[in-house]
C-alpha cells in the first residue's frame, strides 16, 4: 500500500463550502492507473487529481485528472485546485508563473490577486453547431429555438457545446432531461440584469455533463474558458467579466474572466478545507 498527502479544496467559492470541491492526492507517482481510477470513483466528486513529477521540459509538476468514470486531458477547477495544493506544499515554480503538465499539454497558471488563474487552452472544436445536434440538445434542455440567442462549439477537451439563452431567470428555471442529454457536454450562459440580479456577476452559467448519467456541475473552469473564447471573440461579452455558476445547486461560484495580450485567463479563489493522508 502507498500513503500520500491528501487535500480537499473548495474552488471558485464566493463563500465557504459554496464552490466546487476537488480531491487532490500529492506525491502519487507510486500509484497505478487502477488505483487512481478506483479512488476517484470512491470519492465520487466531479474530479479527483493526482500530482506527479513532471515528464516534459518546463513543467513544474504533472497532474492526472479523473472523474468517477474516466480520465480527462484537462479540466479547469482541477487545474486551479491542484496548483493551489502544489504551492501550499512548498512547490516553487521554475519561472514567474507555474506551468502544469496534463493530458492536454502545458498549462500556465499565474497568481491572480488572492487566487489563481489559468491560461485558457485553445479550442479543439469551435464554430457553429449543426442543426441536428442543436435540435437534440434543445429538446433535452426543454428549450425552444426562440429562447436561444446563439450556439457554438466551445470544446477545449471535455467536448463542450455552448448555448446562450436570453435571460438569467429563464436559465435558472430549466430542468433538463438527463436521459435525453446522455453523452453530451452542454454549457449554457445568460446575461445578468443589473437592475434585477445585482452587480456581483455579469453572466450566469450552467453545465451539464457525464456519460450515461448526466449531472450538473457546480462550477466549471473548462466550460467558462471555452465560453469566454467564444463570447469575447464574438462580441457577446466584454474582455473582462465575472460569471456566476452553481446557483440552482445552492452554490455561489464566481469565475473571473479576463483577456489580455497573452490570452484569456480564468481565475477564482481556492481554499483548503481538508488536509491529511490517504492510504491506497
Amino acid at each position: 500500500m502507498t500513503t500520500c498527502a491528501f487535500h480537499q479544496v473548495d474552488v471558485f467559492a464566493a463563500a465557504p463550502l459554496k464552490g466546487n470541491p476537488l480531491a487532490v492526492v500529492a506525491g502519487a507517482d507510486g500509484l497505478d492507473d487502477g488505483q487512481m481510477a478506483a479512488f476517484a470513483n470512491w470519492m465520487n466528486l466531479s474530479e479527483t487529481t493526482f500530482l506527479l513529477k513532471p515528464t516534459r521540459p518546463g513543467a513544474d509538476y504533472r497532474v492526472r485528472i479523473f472523474t468517477p468514470e474516466e480520465e480527462l486531458p484537462f479540466a479547469g477547477h482541477p487545474t486551479l485546485g491542484s496548483c493551489h495544493v502544489w504551492l501550499a506544499m512548498g512547490g516553487v515554480p521554475l519561472g514567474r508563473d507555474v506551468v502544469q503538465e496534463c493530458g492536454a499539454g502545458l498549462v500556465t497558471v499565474r497568481r491572480d490577486g488572492d487566487g489563481l488563474a489559468f491560461a485558457a487552452p485553445p479550442l479543439r472544436r469551435a464554430g457553429p453547431v449543426g442543426a441536428s445536434d442543436l435540435e437534440t440538445v434543445m429538446r433535452g434542455l426543454g428549450l425552444s429555438a426562440d429562447r436561444v440567442v446563439a450556439a457554438n462549439w466551445v470544446d477545449n477537451g471535455p467536448g463542450w457545446l455552448g448555448l446562450m439563452v436570453r435571460d438569467r431567470a429563464e436559465l435558472l428555471a430549466l430542468r433538463p432531461d438527463s436521459q435525453a442529454l446522455a453523452g453530451w457536454a452542454v454549457g449554457l450562459v445568460a446575461p445578468w440584469d443589473a437592475a434585477r440580479d445585482g452587480d456581483a456577476a455579469q453572466f450566469e452559467v450552467r453545465a451539464f455533463t457525464g456519460g450515461a448519467a448526466v449531472f450538473e456541475d457546480p462550477v466549471t473552469g473548462s466550460l467558462n474558458a471555452g465560453l469566454a473564447a467564444w463570447l469575447i471573440g464574438a462580441g457577446l461579452a466584454p474582455p473582462s467579466y465575472v460569471a456566476s455558476q452553481g446557483t440552482v445547486l445552492g452554490r455561489m461560484g464566481r469565475v473571473r474572466v479576463a483577456r489580455d495580450e497573452a490570452g484569456i485567463w480564468i481565475g477564482g479563489e481556492t481554499v483548503t478545507r481538508i488536509a491529511g493522508q490517504v492510504t491506497l
